[in-house]
Formats: structure tokens, C-alpha cells, sequence
């Protein structure tokens, strides 16, 4: 017989003032519910009006995927989520979702709420299938996450150049890819898969970068070798020279292989995530040593079709003029742009691959291209340029 003082008291569910019972949301989903307060007289009270909240709450979000299979029955026959997948859409939830938002939660924990839930809603029928560079552990899949949810099925690749053959296949119906860091700039394998690839940006996310030292021992005193991705290694450069100057840095190619050779070979560390840590069961010897606190990485998630403005987009452009070594080609290329005050954020130069000391441009501009500034500016651009190519008008990350 169970201790009366250790046996689970079963409470019974008291109404707060002005708060809905369970069974009377269960009984009315979809009815305007009035609002539950805090109950007063003690802590049983205050249990009770978080358990009619919660299932108030767990009524509203079946409702809530109830209307979403509306919307994926009216949009697609085929019922695959990839085919009423909107990002546009849910920038704009996550928007409005930041400017209701009045506390205590931070801004952060409501949008990951909110991407949660459209995950869960979206992957009602099928869940969508999301080619990521890997294997896991890598900030690559942390930026899968925070982009698409836990209701995906997440495809980790061993390169770049597989992420975007599997989606080109169809075999994945998103990928995502780094493009530039905040300390030590651009990914230029991802740049260059462009040049070939019919791929469009979807989308792009901003993630907050923090590395760890790992390993199987116990000190840093036993660590010989440091294996992470070649980004991470910069990115720590100045930690390591001062930490740990005489021990060998070996580039690989993820922070997560990195991190699976710590495991298995014997005085090699990595550099790499706290999960990553967590997934290969590494001892974590240094905590957050990247050079710069604000240390940011940005990835784009690349599809098969361009997709409709947010009100708050970025546009990709891949263009290049007839001679780019003449006095004034590039100028010549991005006057449109000021004519027409469209603002570029970001361009880089890469080798076209046609001929010695020949190069393109990838531009990134604030706006979409069905945005008649943006329209008109493009217009007068492609007609100057020899290589025209929009790559992408996407929502801008909402955090």
C-alpha cells in the first residue's frame, strides 16, 4: 500500500473566474473562448487554470491543422507537402506571430513555437524531405531545424554538390547549404554549384555560431590534432593559437566528421556543436571558442521553383557584362540599381569558367522581382549584361 504522504493526490478540475473547462472546449472548438485569468487561493488553483489552458490550447491547434488540410486539399491532388509548401506564408506568420508578441516568452522561443507548429500542420500528410550537409551534428542540420521544424525528414549528405543533385532529382524537395560567415565570409563551393545548377533560393537562415572543443579525453593536455571543417578553424583561429599553438589543425569536410574521428582516433579533438558533442559522445574541454561573440552563420535553402513576395524579401541575381577587364563594366552593370534606388546588400566575384580572368557577379538586392522598383531595375540590367540570371527572391530571415 502505497505511503499516504508519497501517494499521488488526484485533484479535481476547479473552473478559475472567467475560465473555460476542458469539456467546454472540447465541446465548442473553434468558438470564441473568453479569457482564463490566474486563479487565486493557492497553487492547487493556479494548476488547475494551466491545465484549462493547456487544453484550450491543444484545442485551438487541431483546429488550426484541421484548416491546413483545407489548404492542402484545395491547392494540390496529390497531397505532397512540397506542392502547398508557401515560405512566403510563413515568414509572414512568424512576423505577425513577433509583433503580437508582449512577453514573457522571448522572441526567439515564440517563433521556434510557431515553426513547430506549421511544421506539425505541414507534415500532416507527408512530411517534407530536406537534403542538408552532413552527417548530423552539423550547424547545417541545427539551420534545418530552425528553418523547417521536426516534422521533416531531414537527408544528411556527405558535399555540397549532393545536396543540390538530390533535390534537382526530386529525390529531396529542399536543401540546405552555408553561403558566408560573419568573420571569414563566403562558402564558395555553394556559390559555384550556381553557375550549372537550374536551382532556386526558397529561402535563407541566419544562425547564431557557437563552437566547442571536444573529445575523448579528459584535458587538453592529451589533445595532438584538431579536425574540423575548414570555416571552423578560422573562425577559431586566434583560441588556438593561444590555447593550443603547437597542436596540428586537419581541415575535414563537416565540423560532424570532425567530430566522428575524435571519437575513434585516439589524441584528435574537433571543433564542432553541443549536439554534435552529445550524438558521438565526446567530453566537451572548452566551451564557445570562436574569435567573435557575434560569430554568424547564413544558409539558403535552395528548391525547384521561385515562390511569391513576403513584404520583407531578398532577390539573388547571377550576372556578368560582355568584357568584365573593361574600365567601367562593373558600373556599367549595377547603375539600374541606384537609378532605380533598389539597395544591394552583398556581391562577390567568381571565376565564369569561360576564360582566363573572365568573372560573374552574385548580387544580393533588398526586394522581390515582382516589386516594380526591383522590375524596372532589372529590366535596364539584363539588358546591359551578357549573363542574367535571377537565382532566387526569397523572405529574409525573420530571426
Amino acid at each position: 500500500m502505497a505511503n499516504k504522504r508519497t501517494a499521488p493526490r488526484k485533484r479535481r478540475l476547479r473552473k478559475a473566474p472567467g475560465a473555460a473547462t476542458p469539456a467546454a472546449v472540447r465541446a465548442a472548438p473553434g468558438k470564441a473562448i473568453p479569457g482564463i485569468t490566474p486563479a487565486s487561493g493557492g497553487l492547487g488553483n493556479i494548476r488547475d487554470s494551466i491545465d484549462a489552458i493547456d487544453a484550450r490550447i491543444h484545442a485551438l491547434l487541431n483546429e488550426r491543422a484541421r484548416y491546413a488540410q483545407l489548404v492542402g486539399i484545395s491547392k494540390s491532388e496529390s497531397g505532397k507537402a512540397v506542392d502547398y509548401y508557401r515560405p512566403e506564408r510563413e515568414a509572414e506568420v512568424l512576423r505577425l506571430a513577433l509583433e503580437r508578441n508582449q512577453g514573457p516568452l522571448r522572441n526567439e522561443e515564440i517563433a521556434r513555437l510557431f515553426r513547430e507548429i506549421m511544421s506539425a500542420c505541414l507534415a500532416q500528410q507527408e512530411p517534407l524531405k530536406v537534403a542538408f550537409l552532413g552527417p548530423e551534428g552539423t550547424f547545417t542540420q541545427a539551420a534545418v531545424l530552425k528553418h523547417f521544424g521536426s516534422s521533416v525528414r531531414a537527408l544528411p549528405l556527405p558535399a555540397i554538390d549532393e545536396v543540390f543533385h538530390e533535390v534537382e532529382g526530386g529525390i529531396a524537395d529542399f536543401g540546405v547549404v552555408p553561403i558566408e560567415n560573419s568573420s571569414e565570409g563566403t562558402v564558395n563551393h555553394t556559390l559555384d554549384m550556381f553557375l550549372s545548377s537550374a536551382l532556386k533560393i526558397c529561402g535563407e537562415v541566419e544562425l547564431r555560431i557557437n563552437h566547442h572543443l571536444m573529445g575523448k579525453m579528459t584535458g587538453t593536455d592529451a589533445v595532438k590534432r584538431v579536425c574540423a571543417h575548414a570555416q571552423a578553424l578560422a573562425q577559431c583561429r586566434g583560441w588556438l593559437d593561444e590555447q593550443l599553438p603547437d597542436v596540428e589543425r586537419v581541415a575535414v569536410a563537416s565540423n560532424a566528421e570532425g567530430a566522428r574521428r575524435a571519437r575513434d582516433e585516439r589524441g584528435t579533438a574537433a571543433i564542432a556543436s553541443r549536439a554534435a558533442a552529445e550524438i558521438y559522445g565526446l567530453n566537451l574541454l572548452a566551451h564557445e571558442i570562436e574569435d567573435r561573440q557575434d560569430n554568424t552563420t547564413r544558409f539558403l535553402v535552395v528548391g525547384r521553383k521561385l515562390f511569391s513576395a513576403s513584404g520583407a524579401d531578398r532577390t539573388t541575381l547571377l550576372v556578368s557584362g560582355v568584357n568584365t577587364d573593361d574600365a567601367g563594366a562593373l558600373f556599367r552593370l549595377l547603375e539600374p540599381l541606384a537609378e532605380h534606388r533598389v539597395n544591394m546588400t552583398r556581391i562577390e566575384s567568381r571565376p565564369s569558367r569561360k576564360r582566363l580572368w573572365d568573372y560573374v557577379f552574385f548580387i544580393d538586392i533588398e526586394g522581390h522581382v515582382n516589386d516594380p522598383p526591383v522590375a524596372k531595375a532589372l529590366a535596364a540590367l539584363e539588358e546591359r549584361a551578357s549573363l542574367f540570371k535571377v537565382l532566387g527572391s526569397y523572405p529574409r530571415a525573420v530571426l
